[in-house]
């Protein structure tokens, strides 16, 4: 049986239509959204699954034109973006649709700025840097990871610096999320463990940050709630709408409650694993948040994770066992991460955004302590 919509959603800046085939809706949503000629932005990987061409179905048989574009990839970069925004130049679109895992939706906001205001990716590093409106967008999440569909952020990598940017702006804010659980049965259990501990580091993470609101605390606790007890079921039996729904909403409100927060070391740690060692982000947040924790809880004055847990010690345990569960490994040895070049990701960390909302101040050396002890 599906779980309602929570009522915390109401509160949300993204409309969200959730339920087992609630692809079918696109047609319509798109048309009441004022869509007449729509890019569709995914990846390889999603279109060989066929959910490219029945959301494609479902938007021509509503009477829209469809543009198909396919080339991202994961942690899609300035490339990436410019060779969408050639083609929706081409086709004078009006609509953006994102359907895919965070690249996929990253990548679709990504062209929407440039298409709308011109210039660089670049130029929109930071936040509410696009002086004119975008496009309309839906957005439709294939994997239970990133909630990006919740979020006005865009992380687009900069391929000479190897740096993510976070592009940020209210207008780039989708109009409706998609939450088709039957979207995500065709994930690989891989991909289903790594976006799954995505989600579940980033309910803990916003849960501590130094920026939470009421707010951001309400969609933290529920996101975590949600994950940590479906996520187990979601990997063990992929045919569990309930699951994977539950994994969906959890992921979303995560998602949520970023928009209203920030993240933390956790985060800050794992961006250089991903640029000098190409682990994938969620083994690489998933391999630290567990060290995070009990660092935080170590030299914090009260348990900064009190909403998810009364002990800061048994959370970073309850982590580490479901993260295990998942099959990311714990240590970075494990990675074929070298000792040497701990000094150069931690001063690397210390520069990413996400490190200075961490609720205990962590600089270069903190967070050195931090990778050696995840070694």
């Amino acid at each position: 049986m599906m779980t309602a919509l929570p009522d915390i959603l109401a509160h949300s800046e993204v409309r969200v239509r959730y339920g087992v085939n609630s692809l079918s809706a696109i047609g319509r949503e798109a048309c009441d959204l004022g869509a007449t000629r729509i890019l569709l932005v995914s990846d390889p990987g999603i279109f060989a699954t066929g959910h490219v061409h029945r959301a494609t179905d479902f938007l021509r048989e509503a009477g829209l034109e469809v543009t198909i574009f396919t080339g991202v990839e994961e942690n899609p970069t300035t490339d990436h973006v410019a060779a969408g925004v050639s083609v929706a130049r081409d086709m004078g679109v009006d609509f953006i649709i994102g359907l895919g895992g965070g690249s996929s939706m990253d990548c679709a906001k990504g062209i929407n700025f440039l298409l709308t205001n011109g210039g660089r990716m670049q130029d929109y590093w930071g936040v509410g840097k696009a002086s004119k409106p975008l496009l309309p967008m839906i957005a439709i999440p294939t994997t239970a990871g990133t909630g990006s569909e919740a979020q006005s952020f865009a992380l687009i990598t900069d391929p000479a610096t190897h740096q993510k940017m976070a592009c940020g702006d209210k207008k780039a804010l989708c109009k409706l999320a998609i939450l088709d659980p039957a979207l995500t049965q065709t994930m690989p259990r891989a991909v289903a463990a790594a976006t799954g501990v995505d989600a579940i580091s980033h309910a803990v993470e916003t849960s501590a940050c130094n920026k939470r609101t009421d707010l951001s605390r309400r969609f933290s606790k529920d996101a975590w709630q949600r994950l940590s007890n479906h996520f187990e079921s979601s990997l063990n039996h992929p045919d569990d709408d309930a699951a994977r729904g539950e994994m969906l909403l959890g992921a979303n409100l995560a998602g949520c409650a970023i928009e209203q927060s920030m993240l933390g070391a956790a985060h800050a740690c794992a961006n250089p694993l991903t640029a000098r060692f190409g682990i994938v982000h969620g083994h690489a947040v998933g391999v630290m948040l567990p060290h995070v924790v009990r660092y935080n809880v170590e030299h914090a004055e009260t348990n900064p994770y009190s909403d998810l847990h009364d002990d800061g010690a048994a959370l970073a345990d309850r982590l580490a066992s479901l993260f295990a569960a998942a099959n990311v490994p714990s240590r970075l040895r494990d990675m074929n991460v070298t000792v040497e070049s701990m000094h150069g990701m931690a001063e690397m960390a210390a520069k990413q955004w996400t490190a200075q909302f961490n609720p205990v101040p962590v600089d270069a050396d903190a967070l050195l302590d931090i990778y050696q002890a995840a070694y």
